[in-house]
């Protein structure tokens, strides 16, 4: 039985809720949302994003249970750190696209696979792009288009950033063409608040890049081709909060390995 203190288990969807873990901040908004999907009279869970490792919020997820199975989209530590700890209090394996965070005999997840828990059918989607083990988990029963779990690929409010070299804007870009084709399901993501139309974000999405694209193509002619990341950013993020500053370096560079790779070619 939980507290009152206890984190809040919310509705997030038909076959959804989530808890909001306690690490809020410039990159993680409100905090991790670390979903829980079962079907209405299933007497299983599957967790997806445990995030940190804090024990009263692992401790709620693992209230929601019996926990068949422990889900995670990238392998951020806000997504991550608390996946093993939700393991030894439930049983449950850990499965990802790296087989670093896989745990308990947990496989590592495979695009294309359809997992049945919980008495849900779950798909899996390789969205490389943020990171390049990103992926996200379509429910295609979730009400009259399905949703879908995006992670970090698309969020709640404001845009991603690409974590270069490891995440690359190649990638990224044809993520979002495969999320778009998805069409009008319910974005779930982990951070921010739910959204309508997966296919309508998507494509906002790619036209904010285009966008800073463009910026940074301006930015290159007026600079020079081999302009640093640092001084691309002064002419692009000029307006950012310092506590973001890393990211839009990071945006930046995955930007300029883009345009440099069509000179190359």
């Amino acid at each position: 039985m939980t507290s009152a203190s206890s984190p809040v288990l919310q509705r997030s969807s038909a076959l959804t809720q989530f808890v909001l873990a306690p690490n809020p901040g410039p990159m993680s908004l409100e905090g991790t949302n670390s979903y829980v999907i079962s079907a209405p009279r299933a007497n299983a869970s599957v967790v997806v994003d445990p995030g940190p490792a804090d024990e009263g919020h692992l401790r709620r997820l693992a209230d929601t249970g019996p926990v068949e199975l422990i889900l995670v989209t990238h392998r951020h530590a806000d997504h991550t750190a608390g996946s093993l700890r939700l393991h030894e209090l439930t049983g449950a394996p850990v499965r990802a696209a790296d087989p670093k965070h896989c745990h308990g005999g947990g496989e590592p997840l495979r695009d294309g696979e359809t997992i049945h828990a919980a008495g849900v059918s779950i798909q899996v989607v390789a969205t490389p792009g943020h990171t390049s083990d990103s992926v996200c988990f379509q429910l295609p029963d979730d009400g009259p288009h399905g949703s879908v779990l995006t992670g970090d690929t698309i969020l709640g409010r404001g845009t991603t950033m690409l974590d270069y070299p490891d995440g690359t804007l190649r990638d990224y870009l044809m993520s979002l063409d495969r999320l778009e084709a998805i069409g009008d399901a319910t974005v779930l993501p982990a951070h921010g608040p739910g959204l309508p139309s997966l296919a309508a974000i998507a494509r906002d999405y790619r036209a904010h890049r285009l966008e800073r694209l463009g910026q940074i193509r301006e930015a290159l002619e007026r600079l020079g081709r081999d302009a640093t990341v640092t001084s691309v950013a002064d002419a692009v993020y000029a307006d950012v909060e310092p506590s973001v500053r890393r990211a839009a370096e990071m945006s930046v560079a995955a930007q300029l390995d883009y345009l440099r790779g069509e000179l190359r070619s």
